[in-house]
């Protein structure tokens, strides 16, 4: 078997949970079930950036500690992963000692090695960004919004020797297609380094920052926020247990485009490199949620509580709409109006009637007994030949990440199967004496509850509640592999299904 170890950007501790830290969990979920149900060692790792100056100065704010307040953000992550039905294996804390002790381990190794060495630094900082900036940084003239209130200091700090490893970058992203998706990042990032790499100021005076950790061969210095958090994705798994040092290097990071460059594009590679170990395979940047045409984002108050979403329509109604609206790496815009409006076709109007009408056919004619396929016609062979189609499609956009496309094939052949039900009448089919058309019934009812089957099958890693509740009632229990599952056959034949549910209700 396999392994595939893939990661999301660890959350900030700096906020409450929203949408676009749920579209992040869930899109990276999706991808976890998706390698599982291939057969794959999956290792899906997520959790909380809890050091810095802004974890600090909220924590002053509030009148308790920094370990208090990353505990309560903590909690509420935590509390939201459960609710989206996030299948991670692990959570990792950068507070942990577990943590603490690789940073400090690559730390010391790239001090030893020269990579690191002491200076005195004039210039620009960002609080918001937490980061150095340069006359450059400006657009006409100004500091971006972005990067808030930005002041001038001069202090002595850490540097790591970014710069010394540019053209190893550039050559890098150039000879692994796969390194940066979608591909149209790749050229963004590339275009970025074709002006010249600063040293990355790596350490924040103590006098200055004391909620981080020391620079193990300075105590007066605490290490920058980025030469921890990256860490995170290699910690996870040196730290906790050996076994999981097989899952090195990552196969995915799934991060949002904003810490695409220079951070994970960038810094992360670099100081990989330069400590001697293994590059991810991959870095998928998604892109944001828009309202209107602008950011969703916590300083404008343009937020949505994903919570309340999903405790009013339920996890997989929550998941399948963010997974179906937006195209991995692009903008896609948010309405209360755009959510109602799918729950309501595509899963109420479409799944939905589905599987109550066909639960209530086959209970109220065949006494719930699933018939076996005794008639082949140009009807059924033609669904099947649908099929066929919609898998081949949805197995190759799901593997590709384009999600969206697959669930489009995936409800294209439930609204075939619907389409195909209207053209049988197997409702008229019922009321006939003629033996042929009893015949004719029982064919077309067990070719639909087959359709079924395979379309519970195809959304398992999109929406796995729905999925088991949809095999609980046609008497088969939820899938391990999607080998074999994914293929037309008579599964069903002889089980009794169950009465009918009602699995999106309308407001």
């Amino acid at each position: 078997m396999k392994n595939f170890y893939l990661t999301t950007a660890i959350d900030y501790a700096n906020g409450s949970p929203h949408l676009g830290h749920a579209y992040e969990k869930i899109l990276t979920d999706v991808i976890a079930r998706t390698k599982r149900l291939e057969g794959h060692n999956v290792h899906f790792l997520t959790g909380l950036d809890e050091h810095g100056q802004k974890v600090q100065q909220g924590a002053e704010k509030e009148g308790i500690s920094p370990q208090e307040r990353c505990d309560k953000v903590a909690s509420e992550f935590q509390e939201m992963l459960t609710k989206l039905n996030v299948s991670h294996d692990d959570y990792i804390r950068t507070t942990e000692t577990r943590h603490k002790k690789v940073v400090s381990n690559i730390l010391q190794t790239l001090y030893k090695k020269g990579e690191i060495y002491q200076t005195e630094y004039q210039g620009f900082y960002s609080t918001r960004a937490e980061q150095f900036l340069q006359e450059k940084d400006k657009v006409d003239g100004k500091w971006p919004e972005i990067f808030g209130e930005v002041t001038e200091i001069t202090e002595s700090n850490y540097f790591f020797k970014l710069s010394k490893y540019q053209d190893w970058l550039v050559q890098h992203i150039t000879e692994n297609q796969d390194f940066i998706l979608p591909t149209n990042r790749q050229a963004q990032v590339l275009e970025f380094l074709k002006e010249p790499l600063n040293d990355l100021c790596i350490s924040r005076p103590k006098e200055r920052l004391s909620w981080g950790i020391p620079l193990p061969f300075d105590d007066n210095f605490v290490t920058y926020v980025w030469f921890d958090a990256l860490v995170n994705y290699y910690s996870a798994v040196v730290s906790k247990d050996p076994d999981r040092e097989n899952f090195w290097p990552a196969n995915l990071h799934v991060i949002g485009k904003d810490i695409l460059t220079p951070p994970h594009a960038v810094y992360w590679p670099i100081m990989l490199h330069a400590s001697g170990l293994k590059t991810p395979q991959s870095i998928l940047a998604h892109g944001w949620w828009t309202t209107s045409g602008a950011k969703m984002s916590k300083s404008t108050g343009e937020t949505v509580d994903p919570l309340s979403l999903v405790d009013q329509y339920g996890a997989d109604s929550f998941r399948y709409f963010v997974m179906r609206e937006m195209t991995v790496g692009q903008d896609a815009e948010f309405s209360l109006e755009r959510f109602q409006s799918r729950y309501r076709a595509d899963l109420g109007n479409d799944l939905g009637n589905l599987l109550s009408r066909l639960l209530h056919m086959t209970q109220s004619y065949v006494d719930g007994v699933v018939p076996a396929v005794n008639l082949c016609e140009s009807y059924e062979i033609g669904l099947q030949e649908r099929w066929e189609k919609a898998k081949n499609s949805m197995l190759q956009h799901f593997r590709a990440y384009r999600f969206n496309l697959g669930l489009e094939e995936i409800f294209g052949f439930v609204r075939a199967i619907n389409k195909y039900a209207d053209d049988r009448l197997p409702w008229k089919l019922a009321k006939s004496e003629d033996p042929q058309d009893l015949q004719t019934l029982r064919a077309c009812l067990s070719t639909m509850l087959e359709g079924l089957r395979l379309v519970s099958v195809a959304i398992s890693p999109v929406m796995p509640t729905v999925h088991a509740q949809i095999h609980e009632r046609l008497a088969l229990p939820s899938i391990k592999l999607w080998e074999d599952e994914l293929v037309w056959g008579d599964t069903l034949t002889g089980k009794t299904v169950k009465e009918k549910i009602i699995l999106f209700p309308r407001d």
